[in-house]
């Protein structure tokens, strides 16, 4: 692979499918903790259901398209290399930005509802001091080395996954049909049903972030589709048992928390029984596992842009521990002020999803620009083209709608006491991206053989891999 200026520019190749599946579905298992119960407002327990159901649908089949993309064309830019092996430099810079607005404003919505479920342990604990202490001390936790924080990351999931079984338990039992089918549950008929999508997409956002550690695993021909299609199936029987359970504890009912399964037990035992506290406890390790997840995911989408050029080059400078440091601290430093200052993160929320909303459109329409432009492309994991890529970008552009028409619009993000329109935010996103692009970074982008070279080496590396575990098994591997 070419290198900058005689510089290292390679990620350490570390992780297998087992750190794959915790770093997927870490990234969005805080999701299942907060933020999606924001729906119960906009639809009512039925209007979220149903939008709950459209969204896992979409992602089902997303996330087998995203597979073909990511075993193509394992790099750490993840869907901005997808898009510019497409569509050319400016389609893969515009969907990279659309995943660092995903993946910078989910974090400081993360930390908000952790700063709360810390206040709610301890309420002499200022929860916007909290929020922005454990946004800076994960930050710097990442400086430890990929393997590291993927260990830290399979541990909270664990733990996180472990909390919502305990939580299941607690409130089954106690769970009531009139809470989630009455006169109140459908409030907004189906202008609730769209209302409530990006909370929807809120339970499984980020799970694609996996693919952007796609250069650390150490066979990703093979491990990231084993890795993204068991994230997907955990989130979905996660999703499931949530979005039920706390609808039939009555968690629907009344003003949207930021930290809803606690709130939901203290309705059945009490504010002074240990379960709400026993679930605000582990639910931080769900918090934990998104903030800390999506903070890898950040960091190695700036490295991936500043390596092809588009941000500046000290972006992709890395550590002795192979850690891109600037491109850890320049987005989380953004992550943090934006924390500090909100006062609700479904705001938060909103910008995140139409972040994702636009990326996965643009993956999927890379899909199908590559299937035609490239159809010798090596595929080592092929969905069902065209239907399920299809089904995927339909539902996909329907969601996308939904976020702007009925959340975008009309709202506003509290930033330094003012509200400012959420259309106004990303316009100025957008715009002042587009004029850096066309001002500076078009005129320093790496060659298009240069930034895919690392895609050789992968393939070296992973035949390497191939052939040491087929020795291992007593296996002859045979070289086609």
């Amino acid at each position: 692979m070419a290198t900058n200026q005689g510089e290292n520019q390679s990620l350490k190749r570390a992780l297998k499918p087992i750190h794959l599946w915790a770093i997927s579905v870490g990234m969005v298992i805080s999701g299942q903790y907060f933020g999606w119960n924001y729906g119960f407002e906009q639809g009512g327990t039925i209007g979220l259901i149903i939008a709950a159901i459209f969204i896992t649908i979409f992602y089902t089949a997303f996330i087998f398209s995203y597979s073909e993309l990511s075993t193509s064309i394992p790099h750490a830019g993840g869907p901005s290399a997808y898009a510019r092996k497409a569509m050319g430099p400016f389609a893969g810079f515009m969907t990279g930005m659309s995943v660092l607005i995903e993946f910078v404003f989910a974090p400081p919505a993360i930390a908000v509802a952790t700063g709360a479920y810390i206040n709610f342990l301890i309420p002499s604990i200022n929860p916007v001091y909290a929020t922005v202490a454990v946004f800076v001390f994960f930050i710097l936790i990442n400086m430890i080395g990929v393997k590291g924080a993927a260990l830290i990351e399979m541990t909270a999931t664990i733990i996180a996954l472990i909390g919502l079984a305990t939580y299941y338990a607690a409130g089954v039992s106690h769970v009531k049909w009139e809470y989630i089918v009455n006169s109140n549950a459908f409030p907004n008929g189906w202008t609730g049903v769209f209302m409530a999508m990006p909370f929807a997409i809120w339970f499984y956002l980020a799970v694609e972030g996996g693919a952007m550690a796609a250069e650390e695993v150490e066979n990703p021909k093979k491990d990231i589709p084993k890795g993204f299609i068991a994230g997907i199936a955990t989130l979905t029987l996660c999703t499931i048992g949530t979005l039920l359970i706390t609808a039939g504890l009555g968690g629907g009912i009344g003003q949207p928390a930021d930290n809803p399964l606690p709130e939901a037990l203290v309705s059945v035992y009490g504010d002074t029984h240990f379960l709400p506290k026993l679930a605000a406890i582990i639910g931080l390790a769900g918090l934990i596992a998104s903030l800390h997840g999506i903070i890898i995911g950040y960091s190695r989408q700036t490295f991936a842009l500043s390596r092809a050029g588009y941000l500046p080059k000290f972006l992709s400078k890395l550590s002795k521990r192979q850690i891109p440091t600037w491109g850890l601290i320049l987005p989380g430093a953004i992550g943090v002020i934006a924390a500090g200052n909100a006062t609700f993160a479904n705001q938060l929320i909103i910008l995140a999803v139409f972040g994702a909303a636009m990326m996965y459109c643009l993956s999927l329409i890379s899909l199908f620009v590559l299937r035609i432009k490239e159809p010798d492309l090596k595929r080592p994991f092929k969905v069902a083209y065209p239907w399920v890529p299809t089904l995927a970008l339909i539902l996909g552009l329907f969601s996308l709608f939904c976020v702007i028409y009925y959340s975008i619009l009309g709202s506003t993000l509290p930033l330094f006491g003012l509200d400012v329109p959420l259309l106004i935010v990303l316009a100025v996103i957008y715009g002042g991206a587009i004029v850096y692009y066309f001002t500076v970074s078009k005129h320093k982008l790496l060659p298009i053989d240069q930034e895919f070279g690392v895609l050789d080496e992968l393939d070296e590396s992973g035949a390497e891999v191939g052939q040491n575990q087929g020795k291992d098994a007593g296996v002859e591997v045979i070289e086609q």
